[in-house]
């Protein structure tokens, strides 16, 4: 008896997709960002609450205020990408601390001016230099170039997302 006649594969139609790698959440860049965004931030938040009892957004709020001398809480969360919740929370605690003031917004009524107090002046002299110092720690194993080009590859992963709205 003869063999029977070999059957072809079925036909792939040629409007089939191809096969998309699977996600290796480890090779996925948004969550590579992300894991590493928050490995630094939690190494930084543990040596700001150690050394001077802040929170990371507290951090935030002092630093922004200072850069900024005066300005709403809606533009911190704008600045800093913080929800109006968490910037609220952190502001409230640094009045209650007397490390920041509120002083009405004459552009808006229904806001305010955060401005850093004496005592907060004084928290970011001491803070500012030891935000450097770990920064130096993290990068001293970098090329000034490679850590150069980081940032400025992090400016446009930034603007290349805010574009995609």
């Amino acid at each position: 008896m003869a063999d029977p006649p070999a059957t072809p594969p079925p036909a792939v139609p040629p409007h089939t997709p191809p096969r998309t790698p699977p996600l290796v959440l480890d090779d996925f860049i948004p969550f590579r960002l992300s894991f590493t965004s928050n490995l630094v931030s939690d190494r930084i938040a543990n040596a700001y609450d150690a050394l001077f009892g802040l929170s990371i957004p507290e951090w935030r709020l002092v630093a922004v205020v200072a850069e900024a001398g005066g300005i709403s809480q809606r533009a911190i969360g704008d600045r800093t990408r913080m929800d109006k919740v968490t910037v609220s929370r952190a502001a409230i605690a640094l009045v209650e601390r007397g490390l920041l003031a509120r002083e009405g917004n004459p552009a808006d009524r229904r806001s305010h001016h955060l401005h850093l107090t004496d005592a907060g002046r004084t928290l970011h002299a001491a803070i500012a230099p030891e935000a450097k110092a770990l920064e130096r720690r993290i990068f001293e194993g970098f090329d000034p170039d490679e850590v150069a080009r980081f940032v400025a590859m992090l400016r446009r992963i930034d603007a290349a997302t805010l574009a995609l709205d």
